[in-house]
Parts: structure tokens; C-alpha cells; sequence
């Protein structure tokens, strides 16, 4: 078959799958890193690290929104770090039907252990970048991410 796209669009094409694989990649060692060295998943932290953030608490449809999956996926991880004692969970004050969940004073000392290791990897697997270089790709990065990708939204 013969190859009919131009050569910016098979750049943009090289471009796309390194970004996805160097991700993968990424991703992958960290899930390794945090398994092994942590007894921990991925998806573990990200639910710890949002909620860290989220000093206040979030409901569970806010805390599915931030991390984008969908409720299913959050709900197993939060009822297990509530098990653990690394999560608490309160009544919403706006909305009585609602819970909110936050992190514990034992959850909040165990994610920052948790995020100086997690960014001690990410700086090890960025050391090949000096900090010109990672702020070039920062911007890059974001103007693709603020780039509309369906026009007619």
C-alpha cells in the first residue's frame, strides 16, 4: 500500500506514538516501582493524591470526575483505603444524601511518603532533560493539550 500523507502529517504520526509510548513507559515503571517498593497500585495513589489535593474532601462523583474514570472504578479503591484507615468518610454539609471522603491523618502521612518517593522516580526518569528542555516540552505539551481537537465543539 502506498503511503499518501505528507510529511508533516507522518511527522505528527512519529510524534504521536512516542508521546504514547514514552507514556506507557512511564507509566509503566511507575506502576512497577509503586508495586514493588510500596505494596501499592497506581490507581491507589492517583485516589490518594487527588484527595490530597482536595483537603476539603470530595464527593465521590467529583473525585471520579477529577481523576476522569468512571464512579465503578473509584468506589473498590476508596472502600479499601477506608478499610486500611487511610480514608475517612463524612457527611456532605451542602447535601445531606451525600458523603464526602478525605484523607486521614494516617492517610495523609502515608501519601507523603508515598508522593517523595513517587517524585524522586519522576525526577530519575526526566534526568535526561535539563530544566530549558523540560520547560520547552511543558510548553509543547500544552498547547497541544489547549489545542481544540473537534472544531465543531
Amino acid at each position: 500500500m502506498v503511503n499518501h500523507y505528507d510529511a508533516n502529517t507522518r511527522q505528527h504520526l512519529r510524534v504521536w506514538l512516542k508521546l504514547l509510548k514514552t507514556s506507557t513507559s512511564i507509566e509503566t515503571a511507575l506502576r512497577e516501582r509503586l508495586k514493588k517498593e510500596c505494596s501499592t497500585t497506581l490507581p491507589r495513589f492517583d485516589v490518594m493524591a487527588a484527595l490530597d489535593h482536595h483537603t476539603d474532601g470530595l464527593r465521590m462523583t467529583e473525585l471520579s470526575d477529577f481523576l476522569m474514570v468512571s464512579n465503578g472504578n473509584v468506589t473498590g479503591i476508596v472502600s479499601r483505603l477506608a478499610e486500611s484507615g487511610l480514608i475517612e468518610r463524612t457527611q456532605d454539609t451542602h447535601d445531606r444524601r451525600a458523603q464526602k471522603v478525605c484523607l486521614s491523618p494516617s492517610g495523609q502521612a502515608e501519601f507523603k511518603q508515598l508522593a517523595q518517593r513517587h517524585a524522586q522516580w519522576i525526577d530519575d526518569i526526566m534526568q535526561p532533560l535539563n530544566t530549558e528542555e523540560s520547560n520547552t516540552l511543558l510548553t509543547l505539551l500544552e498547547r497541544l493539550a489547549n489545542h481544540k481537537v473537534n472544531k465543531n465543539d
